[in-house]
Parts: C-alpha cells; sequence; structure tokens
C-alpha cells in the first residue's frame, strides 16, 4: 500500500470493502475545491501541475486540449495542433465529411493514436504505447514535451479550425516529438540530446470505423438504410503521445502520485469498487488530494462482488505472512 496517512489508509481499507462511513464521507468532502477551510490554489504550484482525474476519455480530451490552449496564452506562443493521417485501403481519405468525423473521435476508439494533438513546450504527456519497456517507456510512461520536429506542409486547413483557435499552426506531417522521461533508465544521453530526452517517432496502427455514424443521428434509422456491412478499416500514423493535464481513472491505475484532483461524480450505469477506489488511492496522503465537485454519499457505498472480497483476502493473508517473516527476520 502506497498510503503514508494512517487515517487515510484507513479509510481507504473500509472503501474498498464496502464499509465506508459518514466520516470518511465528511473527511473526503472536506478536500472539496471551494470548501470554505481549504486554502489551496489551482493557480499555484504544486496544483496547478497536478493531473485531473476523470472518468470519461471525452471528459479528459475536453480538458487537455483547453489547459494545453491556455498555457499557450500564458507562454505567449503558437498553439500547435499535430493533425493524424487516416488511410483506407492505402490512400490518404480525402472525403471531408468522413475525414472529420474519424479525426474527432476519442483515442480509445483509435487505438489511442489521437486525430488532434495539440502540444506547447513543458506540458505533460503520456505515452500510449510501449516503445522500450526495459528502459521503462511503456504505455502510461509520464514525460515532458519539449519540441516537435516536422515538414512543413501546405493544405487546406479548413476541416480542423473550428475546433482550435483562428491562429493555430497546423502540422500534417510531423516526424518526431522531443519528450523528456524522467523515469527512463537510459544510462547516457542521446547524440546532441539532453539526458532522459527521447526522440518518440510516429506510431502506426489499424481500426474500425462504422460509416453509419455518419448515415443519420440515429442509428437504427441508418440500419434500415442498408443492410450491407458498414464497417471500414481505417490505418492512422500519428505521434503515440496525448496531453497529461488530464487522465482518466483507468489509466491512473498502479501510479503513485504526488498531487491529484480527481472527480467523484461517477456517470451513469453499473459502478464499481475500483471507480473510487483507484483514483482516490493514487496518493499516499489526504492533503496530496482535491476533489473537483461535490459528490453523494452513495458513491462511497458500493459493495464489492464476492470475486472481489476473495482476491481482497488473498491480498490480505500474503501481507500478513509477509509482514510475519519480515519481523521474524529481523
Amino acid at each position: 500500500m502506497r498510503t503514508e496517512d494512517v487515517r487515510y489508509l484507513e479509510l481507504l481499507n473500509r472503501l474498498r470493502s464496502g464499509r465506508s462511513t459518514r466520516e470518511d464521507y465528511q473527511l473526503l468532502c472536506s478536500r472539496i475545491i471551494g470548501s470554505p477551510n481549504l486554502k489551496t490554489s489551482l493557480r499555484q504550484s504544486p496544483w496547478n501541475e497536478a493531473p485531473i482525474l476523470v472518468f470519461r476519455n471525452t471528459v479528459r480530451t475536453q480538458i487537455n486540449n483547453r489547459a494545453v490552449l491556455n498555457k499557450t496564452i500564458e507562454l505567449g506562443v503558437t498553439p500547435i495542433v499535430c493533425v493524424a493521417q487516416d488511410y483506407v485501403r492505402g490512400a490518404m481519405i480525402d472525403d471531408p465529411r468522413l475525414r472529420k468525423a474519424i479525426l474527432e473521435l476519442p483515442d480509445n476508439r483509435t487505438e489511442h493514436l489521437p486525430g488532434y494533438l495539440p502540444l506547447v513546450p513543458g506540458m505533460p504527456v503520456l505515452l500510449t504505447e510501449n516503445i522500450a519497456t526495459e528502459l521503462g517507456l511503456s504505455n502510461g510512461t509520464r514525460g515532458v514535451f519539449h519540441q516537435l520536429v516536422y515538414e512543413e506542409c501546405l493544405q487546406d486547413t479548413q476541416l480542423y479550425e473550428n475546433n482550435f483557435p483562428e491562429h493555430t499552426k497546423f502540422v500534417l506531417q510531423p516526424k518526431y516529438a522531443l519528450v523528456e522521461f524522467p523515469s527512463c533508465k537510459l544510462d547516457h544521453a542521446l547524440s546532441k540530446l539532453g539526458q532522459k530526452i527521447i526522440p518518440i517517432c510516429l506510431s502506426e496502427q489499424t481500426f474500425q470505423f462504422d460509416i453509419k455514424e455518419l448515415l443519420a443521428e440515429n442509428a437504427s434509422k441508418a440500419t434500415k438504410l442498408t443492410k450491407r456491412a458498414t464497417k471500414i478499416s481505417i490505418k492512422r500514423k500519428a505521434l503515440p503521445l496525448v496531453p497529461a493535464y488530464s487522465i482518466t481513472t483507468h489509466k491512473s491505475q498502479g501510479q503513485t502520485l504526488g498531487k491529484v484532483i480527481i472527480d467523484l461524480v461517477v456517470p451513469p450505469g453499473p459502478v464499481e469498487i475500483a471507480s473510487t477506489y483507484v483514483p482516490l488511492s493514487r496518493v499516499k496522503r489526504l492533503e496530496d488530494l482535491l476533489i473537483l465537485r461535490p459528490f453523494k454519499f452513495e458513491t462511497l457505498q458500493v459493495q464489492p462482488s464476492a470475486a472481489q472480497l476473495d482476491e481482497l483476502n488473498r491480498l490480505d493473508t500474503i501481507a500478513k505472512e509477509t509482514l510475519k517473516h519480515y519481523n521474524v527476520s529481523t
């Protein structure tokens, strides 16, 4: 367990077994942004660099895009957006409506290669594929973007301008991005690059897109329009990076974060114990956590399944045996 705060550890143990109390709820509510006794500013360090954990990929993308654009305004630089290159049967998509629809897909539907990748020097990014796991460069590794190397390309950008400010520079042929990975295990700096700075090249992935999404807003109505197969295979070339101002709770699993801002208003539908336990357990102390907005007590009342209880009991048994063996050996 990564948690160092004993009181917070007890809260998490009750949460994961479905036994959260009103006192637990009140304690967490004391960390909601805007609470009377909470003297913090999101504009100042360290909270201005804390990632925001959310449940939905679309919300994450919206927060990230806005955060990057705000950073460009703060630095007084021109926004840069890398636009993915999408192909069908080896030819680049030239139909404007289809191209726009595919570019706007959330990256959880495009094998984690974003259609639009806004960039600004100094921004946090996440690697979205395994580059060199032996060096610590794997899916989910956090880094800091430094520079984009690309070829100039004169193309019509009217497809993209309604998503970003008018003065945005759209890069259609990126070569690679220079990204600093503090946790990288590379012993020596690469030629002419600083320590821990790694060139990240284009990746290539294939995903499916159902063109019924373009035929009508109502999917059932679209189905009646055609009985033929409507899915097409899209090959995408793009940088395997996404901004990391905001990340999904799913992507945060296994990470220990210094400071974090989380949203505990869960989306409609079935809720699992991990939905709340995962984001709350990313930090070592309660004071390292801020909660984005008020949430319901019922959010903490999710009961673990029988299989989850069996796994929790198994892990508790291993922990006790390990501690017992440690005490005997010392």
